[in-house]
C-alpha cells in the first residue's frame, strides 16, 4: 500500500465538491516541522487501547507485530523499492523489535526519522531524473526496463538506483514519443511530472506522516482497520454527504498512478460506459479546452481535487484503459458531472428468451440500497432493493417466466437489512446470517417478513466483485438449497467495521484526534461457515474464475482466515441439488463449442497478460511491434466476439498514436455506435440463463443441438437465435 493509499484510506468517490478546486500552492514543510505533537501521542494511546480491547482479531502488540509494522511502513513509503538503499534499510533495523514498545509509551520519533530519510532520497532521485532529460537517448539499442521492483532486493548502491532511474526516464520518454509527442513537449511533461513528485512529497505534513505510520500498525493487525486523520475524516464526511453528486468513480492510489477502484451505479461514469474499474487516470482537464494536467505521481487527494466540480460542468480525463496495461495507448474521455441518479442504481429486469426452449426472467441488483431519509420522515412508499425486487418479480411472473435469475455481479454490498429482506423474498422464514462479536457472542439475524414473494426456480449470478451483503444473500440461498449459484467465487469480505470518533475518549478537548475504523465482528452463514476469505463458491464455476484467483479478501495481507461456528437451525428448501452434477456437465459441454464464450476467455487472458507484464523493451522498433501486436490481438478477438453476437466488426486498423486534444470533446466511444455495442457480460448472462433452464427442463436439449453448436456446424440461424 502506497502512501497515497494511506492518505485517503476511504478511497473517496471522485467529484464530490460543488466547485472546481485546482490544488493550491501548498508550502513545503520544513524538516523541523516534521515531529509528533501531543495530540498525535494522545490519539496513539487511544488507538492502541481500542485495538487491544475491542478489535475482533486478538493480535498482541509484540516484537513480531513490530517487525510487520516496520515492513508495512517502508512498503507504504517506497512500494517499488526505487528510493531507499539497502544501507538505509540496515539503519532502520534497530526499530524492528522496538516499535511495539514505542507505540505503548507512546513514542513516535522513529516514524518521522524514517520519513525524513525518505524525503532526502526522493529529492535525490528527482534531481537525477530531471538531469536525465538532457540526454539524447538511443532507442536503437536492445535493452529492456524491468519496472516492477516490488519483490526485488533493495538497491545495494547509488549506481544500482541510477541505472534503474536512467531506464525509467528513458521509458517515460519513449512512451510519450510513441504517443506522438514532440521532443520539447516530452521534456516539459516529464520535468513537471518529476518536479511534482518532489513537491507532493515535501508538502506532506506531520499529520500525513502520523496517519501513514499508524495505518502501518492498524493494517498489520487486519486490512480493514484504518485510522482517519482529522483531514481525512473531513473528506470522508464530504463523500458521505455528497455521494450522490460527481462523476461516480471511487479512486485509489496505485504506485505512481490514480486507479479507478470501482464505478458507482447510476453515475456519469457508469452511464457513459467510458470509464471502467482498474483504468488509470494520467491527466485531468477542465471543460472542453482546459489544459490537460499530467497527474502521474500526484497524491490521490490532489487528483480528486482536480476531478471534483459542480453539477453540469465537464471534466476530461486521459486514461490508460485497464485492458492495455500501463504501457498501452492513452485515451481522453469527457464526462459531465452530475447527480448520481437513484433510478439508475435501482434493480432492473429483463427477459431472456431461449429459442424454442424457455423464458428466463433476470433481475439486476447493482447494490443493496434503501432510502433511509424517507423512512425517517415516515414515508411508507420509500425506495429499497427488496421493495423494487418484489415489484419486478410480480411483473415478470405476469410474463410467464420459467425461472428467475438474480444478477449480483459487481454488487459490492450495502444495507444489511436489505440483504435480510431480499433473502426473505425467497424463503418462508428462518435465520439468514449469524454475527459473532469480539467477545464471542453470536447473534442470529433472521427473515424479517414470513412468507415468500417467489417460489419458482431460482439462480444467483455472482462474480469476484460481489461482496458483503451480496455474499450474505448468495450464501443464504445456497445454504437453504433454494437455488443454484453461478459464476465466480465472490470477494470474500465477511467482517463488520465500526467507525469510532477518538474524541469520545477525551474530556473537554478542543483538538480533533480523528477517527478509527475498526473490525468488530464477523459474519457467518446459517450453515456455520464464513464468507470471509473464501467467499461464496458457486455451484457452477465459470472458467473466468481462473483469472481472479489472487483477488479480493484472499489477496490482502493479514486478512482474517476462514472460520466457522455452530450451524443455526433452519429448514432447507427443495432446489434439485442432486441434478447439479448433470447441469455442470451440460455447461462444460456447451462452452466447449460456444465460440463467443471461448473468445471472451481469450480477451480476458489478453487483459491478464498485459497487466502482469513487468518488463518492456526500450528499443523503439521492438516496442512499437509489441504494442501493435497487442492492439491487433485485442481488436481481432473483439471483432470475432462482435461477429459471434451478430454485430458488425470494427475497423481492423489500429493506431499507436494518441493525441489527447484530438479527443477532448469525445463524449462517447468513437469506435462504437451507441446502438451497436458488444457487451461481453451478456455472454455470461446468456449462459447463466441456459444453466437455470437445464434445471427447469432436464433433458430439454443436448450440447450438440443448441443454437450455438448448430451455428458452429454451419446451419443458418433465425434472427432470434442470432441474439445468442
Amino acid at each position: 500500500m502506497s502512501i497515497n493509499k494511506l492518505l485517503l484510506s476511504a478511497a473517496l468517490a471522485a467529484g464530490l465538491a460543488y466547485a472546481v478546486v485546482v490544488p493550491a500552492q501548498v508550502p513545503q514543510v520544513a524538516d523541523s516541522a516534521l515531529r509528533p505533537d501531543d495530540s498525535q501521542k494522545q490519539a496513539t494511546e487511544i488507538i492502541v487501547h481500542i485495538i487491544d480491547t475491542y478489535h475482533y482479531k486478538k493480535r498482541p502488540l509484540d516484537d513480531a507485530l513490530s517487525g510487520r509494522i516496520l515492513d508495512n511502513y517502508l512498503k507504504g513509503l517506497d512500494p517499488n523499492r526505487s528510493f531507499f538503499l539497502q544501507s538505509d534499510i540496515d539503519g532502520f533495523e534497530k526499530y524492528r523489535a522496538q516499535l511495539d514498545d514505542d507505540l505503548r509509551q507512546p513514542e513516535l520519533t522513529p516514524a518521522f526519522e524514517i520519513f525524513l530519510r525518505y524525503r532526502e532520497r526522493v529529492a535525490g532521485r528527482v534531481s537525477f531524473a530531471t538531469a536525465q532529460l538532457g540526454n539524447n537517448f538511443d532507442f536503437q539499442t536492445n535493452e529492456s526496463f524491468y519496472y516492477d521492483r516490488r519483490k526485488e532486493p533493495w538497491a545495494d548502491s547509488e549506481n544500482t538506483l541510477n541505472e534503474y532511474w536512467r531506464k525509467r526516464v528513458k521509458n517515460d520518454v519513449l512512451n510519450l514519443k510513441i504517443a506522438g509527442k514532440e521532443p520539447e513537449q516530452i521534456k516539459d511533461v516529464l520535468a513537471k511530472r518529476y518536479a511534482r513528485l518532489k513537491t507532493s512529497t515535501f508538502q506532506l505534513n506531520a499529520g500525513d506522516v502520523f496517519q501513514s505510520y499508524i495505518n502501518s500498525y492498524t493494517t498489520a493487525v487486519e486490512p480493514h482497520t484504518n485510522y482517519f486523520s482529522p483531514r481525512t475524516s473531513e473528506n470522508f464526511d464530504i463523500s458521505m454527504r455528497l455521494s450522490l453528486e460527481g462523476i461516480g468513480a471511487v479512486l485509489r492510489g496505485e504506485s505512481d498512478y490514480t486507479e479507478v477502484q470501482s464505478i458507482v451505479p447510476g453515475g456519469p461514469a457508469d452511464l457513459s460506459g467510458l470509464l471502467h474499474k482498474e483504468d488509470k487516470i494520467i491527466a485531468v482537464g477542465q471543460d472542453s479546452s482546459g489544459e490537460m494536467v499530467d497527474v502521474i505521481g500526484w497524491r490521490l487527494d490532489d487528483v480528486v481535487d482536480l476531478i471534483r466540480g459542480p453539477k453540469d460542468s465537464k471534466v476530461r480525463l486521459e486514461i490508460l484503459p485497464a485492458d492495455t496495461g500501463t504501457e498501452g495507448k492513452g485515451k481522453v474521455i469527457s464526462l459531465v458531472r452530475d447527480k448520481i441518479k437513484l433510478e439508475e442504481q435501482a434493480a432492473k429486469s429483463e427477459i431472456i428468451d431461449l429459442p424454442n426452449q424457455g423464458r428466463i426472467g433476470v433481475i439486476d441488483v447493482p447494490t443493496f440500497y434503501s432510502d433511509f431519509a424517507a423512512q425517517a420522515r415516515g414515508d411508507k412508499n420509500y425506495t429499497s432493493t427488496s421493495r423494487d425486487v418484489r415489484r419486478l418479480i410480480q411483473e415478470l411472473e405476469g410474463k410467464n417466466i420459467d425461472g428467475l435469475l438474480i444478477d449480483l455481479r459487481g454488487n459490492g454490498g450495502g444495507s444489511l437489512s436489505e440483504a435480510l429482506e431480499l433473502s426473505g423474498l425467497f424463503i418462508e422464514s428462518g435465520p439468514i446470517v449469524q454475527t459473532k462479536d469480539a467477545q464471542g457472542r453470536i447473534e442470529i439475524n433472521g427473515d424479517p417478513d414470513p412468507g415468500i414473494a417467489y417460489g419458482g426456480p431460482l439462480a444467483v449470478l455472482v462474480d469476484r466483485n460481489s461482496a458483503s451483503a451480496s455474499e450474505i444473500f448468495a450464501g443464504a440461498i445456497q445454504d437453504y438449497r433454494r437455488g443454484i449459484i453461478i459464476g465466480e467465487p465472490t470477494f470474500g469480505k465477511g467482517t463488520v467495521q465500526n467507525i469510532v470518533d477518538l474524541n469520545r475518549f477525551v474530556r473537554n478537548s478542543d483538538v480533533n484526534l480523528g477517527r478509527l475504523k475498526t473490525t468488530i465482528a464477523q459474519f457467518f452463514r446459517v450453515s456455520g461457515g464464513s464468507n470471509q476469505h473464501k467467499g461464496v463458491v458457486p455451484d457452477v464455476v465459470f472458467p473466468t474464475a481462473e483469472l481472479g484467483e489472487d483477488f479480493g479478501e484472499r489477496s490482502l495481507d493479514n486478512a482474517l482466515p476462514w472460520d466457522k461456528v455452530a450451524p443455526a437451525r433452519f429448514v432447507p428448501a427443495s432446489a434439485p441439488v442432486s441434478t447439479f452434477d448433470e447441469v455442470r456437465r451440460l455447461h462444460q459441454a456447451r462452452i466447449k463449442v460456444d465460440r463467443a464464450f471461448n473468445l471472451l476467455m481469450d480477451e480476458l487472458r489478453l487483459l491478464r497478460d498485459a497487466n502482469e507484464k513487468t518488463t518492456v523493451s526500450l528499443n523503439e522498433q521492438s516496442r512499437r511491434k509489441e504494442r501493435e501486436a497487442l492492439l491487433v490481438a485485442q481488436r481481432r478477438v473483439e471483432n470475432e466476439l462482435r461477429i459471434a453476437q451478430g454485430l458488425a466488426p470494427l475497423p481492423e486498423t489500429v493506431s499507436l498514436e494518441s493525441d489527447p486534444q484530438d479527443h477532448a470533446d469525445t463524449d462517447t466511444d468513437a469506435d462504437d455506435d451507441d446502438n451497436d455495442k458488444f457487451e461481453p457480460e451478456q455472454v455470461l448472462l446468456q449462459e447463466s440463463a441456459q444453466i437455470l433452464l437445464d434445471l427447469v427442463m432436464p433433458g430439454h436439449q443436448t450440447a450438440a443441438n443448441t443454437p450455438i453448436a448448430q451455428r458452429e456446424a454451419g446451419r443458418a440461424l433465425t434472427p432470434a437465435e442470432k441474439k445468442l
